[in-house]
């Protein structure tokens, strides 16, 4: 739906309307009550409604203020996770270092074979 500009030009005051194309424009002013309320000329905006649009799918949450207590949560929350996070490839990094190879048991010889030899 698009949304018209208006001004009043008695007053002067101005208002944007959201209205369907076959509404008829207004002509009344809200703020003197006079009906010398004027369409304007401009570039037309519109509003997209249902899903499936930015606005409603695509909008990113609003992120905290910086300096409240919801931000500074937010940063120590994160911070401890870094922490962890290191704390955890630490671990992983020693146990590497400090594992013992695999001994393995010597191997017996295998035992001689006449298999593909021709008797004589």
């Amino acid at each position: 739906m698009p949304i018209y500009e208006y001004r009043c030009t008695s007053c002067g005051h101005e208002k944007e309307v959201l209205q369907k194309l076959s509404e008829p424009p207004l002509t009344e002013c809200p703020a003197c009550g006079k009906s010398t309320l004027r369409k304007l000329v401009s570039a037309a905006g519109f509003h997209l409604k249902g899903s499936g649009w930015y606005a409603t799918d695509f909008k990113s949450v609003s992120k905290p203020k910086e300096g409240s207590q919801e931000a500074q949560d937010k940063s120590a929350s994160k911070d401890k996770q870094e922490a962890k996070s290191k704390e955890q490839h630490a671990a992983k990094e020693d146990a590497k270092t400090t594992k013992e190879p695999a001994t393995t048991a010597p191997k017996a010889p295998l035992p001689a074979t006449t298999a593909g030899k021709a008797d004589s």
